[in-house]
């Protein structure tokens, strides 16, 4: 979906998308390829997503007790996850075919959206710093870590909570409206350019272009920062000292321990940096005049790395599956134990059916033997 404002809006009505030269440059590329990472891509990661991440929370919820800071915050992990792939499909269907639910649900929507965008990368950074602590700074630590599930807890609960202030521009400012005369809206499956009955869309909305331009900028810049370099910067010196302790130990026990967290680490790096160096640039060239060539490389640019950057929310469940042995094995109890519940369950179905047809013909000869009976008693 674009959108263009024009600054003589007498409601002065203006979109987060707004450019000034991006209403004379074709879109045609750019909506083709939109169209299929949400119609073939997006699905997919969503359904992995929430299998992978549901099959975690199972985990913890009945087979595995959270003993550690590190398995508190991958447990959020995972609810950030599963919530954030169930908010993707929605808000994918609504870019596409207009905002049919009300205005609540759009800010909600779209808060939770970029509630669980942020928390889930701080909660990445908060389990490097419990490596670190575990392993760098393991003496000094030892009373903390000796109240893990208390400060896990307040921790995580810091995490979501300067997450929900982040995402504060998203709550206040999405809103649900019907574009105006003075706003182009094409949305890919219609080419919709009717205007006088024109769908609702669910998208930043502000009373002036000072707060358009201003929020524009802060709102992606916050994001590279907070949900991105942050986490990306304590990361780095957690693992780095970890190595280095380890290196020097030669424990090579202690190497295994850490290694699922360490690789799901660089696959964050891998599926992130590339979106958020491309949201970084458009950021700081969004007030400049470009080339159409330029900004529909930019784009496609930005859209490409954000559908990798959501594959990173449906393989950390597959890290823990192929990696740790520990949630491998509780993997296999989960799957073991709904095959056996599948079984019961047509065992006792088939009992109940022959059980049923056993009554049912017992009743059909009483029944018959009875109308016998009625029908010689009545003559």
């Amino acid at each position: 979906m674009e959108i263009d404002f024009n600054d003589s809006s007498d409601n002065y009505n203006y979109s987060y998308d707004y450019n000034s030269t991006e209403g004379l440059c074709s879109v045609d590329r750019k909506q083709h390829v939109e169209k299929f990472l949400q119609l073939y891509i997006h699905p997919i990661i969503c359904l992995v997503g929430f299998i992978g991440n549901t099959l975690v929370i199972v985990t913890y919820a009945l087979y595995k007790r959270t003993k550690s800071m590190t398995d508190v915050y991958l447990l959020n992990v995972a609810i950030a996850d599963i919530l954030f792939v169930v908010a993707l499909p929605l808000i994918i269907y609504s870019e596409r075919h207009g905002w049919a639910m009300g205005n609540w649900s759009c800010k909600m929507l779209r808060g939770v959206y970029s509630v669980n965008l942020y928390s889930g990368m701080l909660l990445l950074a908060c389990i490097s710093g419990d490596r670190y602590l575990a392993i760098v700074q393991a003496r000094r630590s030892y009373r903390l870590r000796s109240s893990t599930l208390l400060y896990s807890r307040l921790v995580c609960a810091v995490v979501w909570s300067l997450a929900l202030v982040l995402s504060l521009p998203t709550f206040i400012f999405y809103q649900r409206y019907q574009p105006s005369p003075f706003e182009i809206v094409t949305l890919e499956d219609s080419n919709y350019t009717d205007f006088t009955d024109a769908p609702y869309v669910c998208f930043f909305r502000f009373n002036s272009n000072v707060t358009a331009k201003t929020i524009k900028i802060a709102v992606p810049s916050a994001q590279v920062a907070a949900g991105f370099f942050l986490p990306l910067l304590i990361m780095g010196f957690c693992y780095i000292s970890v190595i280095a302790t380890l290196l020097r130990a030669k424990n090579f026990q202690r190497h295994k321990a850490v290694r699922v967290v360490l690789t799901v680490v660089l696959v964050f790096v891998a599926c992130h940096t590339p979106y958020n160096l491309a949201l970084l640039y458009r950021t700081a060239t969004i007030l400049d005049e470009q080339e159409c060539s330029h900004e529909e490389a930019v784009e496609l640019a930005i859209i490409i790395t954000e559908s990798l950057a959501y594959l990173h929310s449906c393989l950390n469940p597959l890290l823990y599956a192929f990696i740790g042995v520990n949630f491998r094995n509780h993997f296999r109890k989960i799957i073991q134990d709904i095959w056996c519940l599948g079984k019961n369950y047509m065992s006792a179905r088939r009992s109940s059916r022959v059980t049923s047809e056993m009554y049912m013909s017992t009743r059909r000869s009483v029944d018959g033997s009875n109308s016998d009976y009625g029908t010689s008693f009545t003559m």
